[in-house]
């Protein structure tokens, strides 16, 4: 099981889930799921749809009704019988709301049993059945496992803008999240590359901002009524899509589309003869607030579930210390006064906004020190690094709570540093992923702990959640997005469900071994890296 679970207690013998089980959600008595709570039935719907998904050579399940003699195989109820032994969840939630999501799941001879105080702590219960069911086929072994998540935000920023993704692969992306208790997907909305979003009263950004994407990939957009989909496929796995628009800096997409609205601030030449540009929206102009209102009055409403909107606010290249922080100020004062709480990059907190803001940290030392001492490295960032080892402090004194995303762990454009079990992926492996950045094996990505490794955190209660992350320079297509994905997204689950700490590696690799077949029932594509035997 990935992540592990806080209490899992093996029994004595199996339970054997018939391969002809019929499937009801109606009232008979004895059926394949028995379903204490009508409001359980969507949460049975689901475990039931992907299970099939993930198994569908078990062939575990038919629809239809129920047969007199068949047993209860799957009980499902609402109850927290039991589960007071896992320790307080921190953090907070992205859509806002306290939630209950620890869960029971016993399994013994007679049948299995899931419960939890809510319907999502039972979606996450059958979640653990499915992989259950998917390593161990019909025969599953009899224990009694207790769990909840160490912190509230779980998540993966999802950068759809330096290669656009289409609404079937966000799905997939939601699918890896909810198998791994992911809770939240952040959708990184805005660049300099594209602008992926509908806002009616500014229609040149659709019309010349989503044109393209980075190195020409093809551009694109979505829709109001495909971001609503999306919504209700998130929401229907206990998934928060979170949006973000990204400003003042990374503005190119808005400068293409209005470019009396941008200060195209000093660039860099690059090796290539070509020139690195600067865009960024000026606090002092009230036509850019005139702007920034109609980007939020029509993003908001699209994104009903979620609580934050997040504002960006990193790497503003070439804006004043001061006219970056009175942005960033106003930015957050607009976003609260329409109703939504504020998250942005880890700079955000050079402005000193309210304490409620969330404080996205990325930039994390080990990466500023190793940065910094290369000798190609320009000056403009040289300085920017410098600045940045100074905002996790400053958002701390404020007592404002860190979203833990930080480079070394969690940023999955990195190069996998193991080399592939499949000689065939060697050269995906050697094009994918950044190489301003270390690469990084699989075990890097759970050798670590949030509070341990995160400066100036002495207690989970300083956190928000963990929030791995997904850019997108070097993808080409899905294949690459899910080879740097899988098996890295399994690792940040581990550390931001899990309150076991550290993770023993033979045992996880062991685990995550398990995984690949539901991988390729999926239709996944993953990097098969040497470090694991895969199964």
């Amino acid at each position: 099981m990935i992540p592990s679970p806080t209490s899992a207690i093996p029994g004595e013998g199996t339970f054997s889930l018939a391969p002809d089980n019929p499937i009801t959600t109606g009232s008979p008595q004895r059926t394949a799921i028995t379903i204490g709570s009508p409001e359980l039935t969507a949460v049975a719907t689901q475990f039931l749809g992907d299970t099939r998904l993930d198994s569908p050579h078990l062939q575990l399940f038919s629809a239809g009704a129920s047969s007199a003699d068949a047993a209860s195989a799957v009980r499902l109820t609402l109850s927290s019988a039991g589960l007071d032994v896992v320790p307080a969840v921190a953090g907070v939630r992205a859509d806002g709301v306290e939630v209950d999501e620890r869960y029971g799941l016993e399994v013994s001879p007679e049948g299995i049993h899931v419960w939890g105080a809510t319907e999502e702590g039972v979606f996450r219960g059958l979640t653990t059945l499915r992989q259950l069911i998917a390593v161990h086929g019909t025969d599953i072994p009899c224990q009694r496992i207790i769990d909840g998540p160490r912190f509230a935000w779980r998540g993966l920023s999802f950068d759809v803008v330096r290669t656009f993704h289409p609404p079937e692969t966000v799905r997939r992306v939601i699918d890896m999240c909810a198998l791994y208790k992911l809770n939240v997907l952040h959708l990184h909305l805005t660049d300099d590359q594209g602008w992926r979003f509908e806002v009616a009263a500014r229609p040149e950004l659709i019309k010349f901002g989503s044109l393209g994407a980075m190195a020409d990939r093809p551009g694109g957009y979505y829709t109001p009524l495909e971001l609503a989909e999306l919504n209700r496929y998130a929401e229907e796995r206990f998934v928060t899509l979170v949006p973000e628009i990204d400003f003042p800096g990374h503005t190119g997409a808005v400068s293409r589309a209005y470019p009396d609205l941008t200060t195209e601030l000093p660039g860099i030449p690059l090796p290539n003869g070509g020139h690195l540009e600067f865009h960024s929206l000026d606090p002092a102009d009230p036509e850019v607030w005139t702007f920034v209102e109609d980007v939020a009055d029509a993003l908001i409403p699209q994104f009903p579930r979620s609580a934050y909107l997040h504002i960006g606010g990193d790497e503003a290249w070439g804006m004043s210390d001061e006219a970056h922080a009175a942005f960033v100020r106003r930015a957050a004062d607009l976003v609260r006064a329409k109703g939504k709480q504020v998250v942005g990059w880890q700079e955000t907190a050079r402005a000193n906004t309210a304490q409620s803001d969330l404080t996205q940290y990325w930039l994390d030392i080990q990466d500023i020190d190793a940065i910094s001492a290369r000798p190609d490295i320009p000056e403009f960032l040289i300085e920017h690094l410098a600045k940045a080892r100074h905002d996790v402090p400053k958002a701390l004194e404020r007592g404002s709570k860190l979203l833990v995303s930080a480079t070394t762990y969690l940023y999955f454009d990195r190069p996998h540093a193991a080399p592939s079990n499949d000689p065939a992926q060697e050269e995906t492996r050697a094009r994918v992923g950044l190489r301003a950045y270390q690469p990084a094996s699989i075990q890097d990505g759970i050798a670590w702990d949030p509070v341990d490794n995160t400066p100036g955190v002495t207690s989970d209660d300083q956190l928000a959640g963990i929030e791995a992350a997904v850019w997108c320079e070097t993808v080409t297509s899905r294949d690459d997005l899910e080879f740097l994905l899988l098996p890295r997204l399994p690792g940040a689950a581990e550390r931001a469900w899990s309150h076991t700490t550290p993770t023993d590696w033979p045992t996880y690799a062991a685990h995550l071994a398990a995984q690949s077949p539901t991988w390729n029932h999926r239709g996944w594509t993953y990097f098969k890296s040497s470090e694991i035997d895969w199964h």
